[in-house]
């Protein structure tokens, strides 16, 4: 009691200029370990690119709070509509020979009055699809189905053109569009449309957004993997927005808008890859409501090919960064609350986190060589965390999904979670190049993603048409592979322990160089703790005992450190006395080492 009183005095009586000069000038445990500039170098950048991480996962925390916190603010219930409007069906395709007629026949068997009812095939496509979709038009005119044709050559816009130029032949005052390939029910619109003219601020509602399901979930691991991850964006990020009041973006399909809104908003722009999200924020931010249905289902077919999957991936990646640069600055500026600014900011932007996730496996390697040397204390109080808050978000953000949807047999989710998180590292580098070149401002074409016509777990598309080529994606991946593996193995195939941590001056004991300036003066080894300090004793080849005892003996020593540096900065003890007194703590760990080492088999 009276030594920490003492200390506490001590300290408190510096000044913190002082405390600090004093810090850097004492000698008392040089060659304990030291940061230079290479270690600087590796280390500024890791703990920045790691704490940004750790910001954007901990927002995954925040978005879990926000959905549970606010679940009451769910829409009631519209009541009964006297008069329905005339709505607009929008059908946007593009070489979608395996899927337009089973669209069509999906928007058929709407329940909705013939008479108000407007169908467009929106049709860019350049192979056989215009013939098959031309025939699919002709026949279901015939049988009395208000639907046309309109089929553009140029492609100008990609799908935002499409829509765009659908609009100028449109009658509807409503307008609901799905891509080729969902199938959506045929209540859609009498289950959505009720919402808009709701008497009790249904004429301030712009767009409605209904969830996803999805017909072939149970096709192969990866359409697994892509129902976990497509559940969490529906039901934690837009339940969680919606519920809150905060922005969010109509999904590009299985939604309806009020025409006006689109208008108001300038119309569709084809200048970014989401043209959906750009168009979502300019028209929240003219004041227009949007609303999110979840109980209203739209099925949807999940790609089944890797490539098509990472194709799709990398344009919602690009896209979005194109809209936040393009959007961000005005919602940023505009009179819109704090908390809609702040999810806007990590909404637009949470794709930055693909470069950096492969910044930071570059960086893995030689920071874990640097923080060898500085001890295991430092990464368990400061890394771990990190890792933690960077990591651990993504498994519980899509968990909560997961139960909500499936509360009897979510648990099976835990058994995927290990390809979730390896297929979202397998996509980072695609996304990654996708995030970089929307900073640059590199434009490129509207990537479709491929669709079969694969339900449940029947069907191939391995002899079918429309598949992405790879390029020299996967090359890059397996060597960011053999990285990761090389990081993985190097702290456990190493025969040393840290210099600052294991060392002696018996025989077999080997001076590093690099990390002790005084390594010529070895007559006075004896003497000296710093040069006991500086050597290293080699090791046999590790074992698990060997691992955890070297956790143990890690963290003690860096306890002790820290409690030694603490009390030859505060209660000003002479220097010899503190040699001393370290170099008996570390000759006795380094002969209890030796002697467990020669009695080990």
């Amino acid at each position: 009691m009276y030594i920490a009183l003492t200390l506490s005095v001590g300290l408190a009586a510096q000044s913190p200029i002082v405390r600090y000069w004093h810090k850097f000038t004492d000698r008392t445990f040089a060659g304990i370990y030291h940061a230079n500039a290479f270690d600087l170098a590796m280390m500024i950048p890791y703990f920045i690119v790691l704490l940004v991480l750790a910001v954007y996962g901990l927002h995954r925390y925040w978005l879990v709070y926000d959905y549970f916190a606010y679940s009451k603010n769910i829409p009631p219930a519209p009541p009964p509509v006297p008069d329905w409007p005339r709505v607009t069906v929008q059908l946007p395709i593009f070489n979608e020979r395996y899927v337009i007629e089973r669209l069509v026949e999906a928007v058929s068997r709407f329940d909705y009055p013939p008479e108000l009812l407007d169908v467009q095939i929106l049709d860019d496509s350049t192979d056989e699809t215009c013939e098959v979709a031309q025939a699919c038009v002709e026949r279901h005119a015939a049988q009395g189905m208000p639907i046309v044709y309109i089929h553009r050559t140029n492609r100008e816009g990609y799908k935002a053109g499409a829509l765009e130029n659908g609009l100028k032949t449109s009658k509807g005052e409503f307008v609901a569009i799905f891509d080729a390939d969902f199938l959506p029910e045929p209540d859609f619109l009498r289950s959505t449309i009720p919402y808009f003219m709701n008497p009790e601020g249904g004429s301030k509602i712009g767009m409605v957004q209904t969830r996803w399901t999805y017909l072939n979930s149970d096709y192969s691991l990866l359409t697994n993997v892509e129902t976990i991850l497509l559940d969490g964006h529906f039901v934690v990020e837009h339940g969680a927005r919606s519920r809150r009041g905060t922005f969010f973006n109509f999904n590009g399909t299985a939604g309806v808008w009020r025409r006006k809104a689109i208008e108001d908003a300038g119309g569709w722009e084809h200048d970014t890859l989401t043209e959906d999200t750009d168009l979502s924020y300019r028209s929240q931010l003219k004041g227009w409501k949007f609303l999110y249905l979840p109980q209203v289902e739209c099925p949807s077919e999940l790609p089944v090919d890797m490539n098509g999957f990472k194709a799709q991936q990398a344009r919602w990646a690009k896209g979005l960064m194109q809209t936040a640069i393009k959007i961000l600055p005005k919602v940023l500026k505009s009179d819109a609350p704090w908390h809609v600014k702040t999810e806007a900011f990590f909404h637009l932007t949470g794709n930055i986190s693909y470069p950096l996730m492969i910044l930071l496996s570059t960086m893995l390697l030689p920071a874990m060589i640097v923080r060898f040397y500085q001890g295991w204390f430092q990464m368990l109080v400061i890394d771990l965390p990190l890792f933690l808050a960077s990591t651990c978000s993504i498994s519980s953000f899509y968990l909560v999904a997961q139960r909500e949807l499936r509360p009897k047999t979510w648990w099976r989710t835990f058994l995927y979670m290990p390809f979730v998180m390896a297929t979202g590292i397998g996509i980072s580098v695609r996304n990654a190049q996708a995030v970089i070149e929307a900073l640059l401002g590199k434009k490129s074409e509207f990537a479709r993603t491929p669709k079969f016509n694969i339900e449940g777990k029947q069907g191939t598309f391995a002899k079918k048409s429309y598949k992405n080529k790879a390029g020299w994606m996967p090359y890059a991946e397996i060597l960011l592979g053999l990285y990761f593996s090389l990081a993985i193995f190097t702290p456990f195939s190493t025969k040393t322990t840290p210099p600052s941590l294991s060392c002696c001056s018996s025989s077999g004991a080997t001076c590093i160089p690099a990390r002790c300036p005084s390594a010529k003066r070895t007559s006075r080894a004896s003497a000296s703790v710093s040069t006991h300090l500086k050597c290293v004793l080699p090791l046999p080849a590790p074992r698990a005992s060997d691992f955890f005892l070297s956790l143990l003996r890690l963290t003690y020593f860096s306890f002790s450190r820290l409690a030694g540096g603490h009390q030859s900065y505060t209660a000003r003890a002479t220097e010899a006395e503190w040699k001393s007194s370290y170099s008996k703590m570390v000759m006795s760990a380094c002969t209890q080492s030796r002697r467990a080492r020669t009695l080990a088999p």
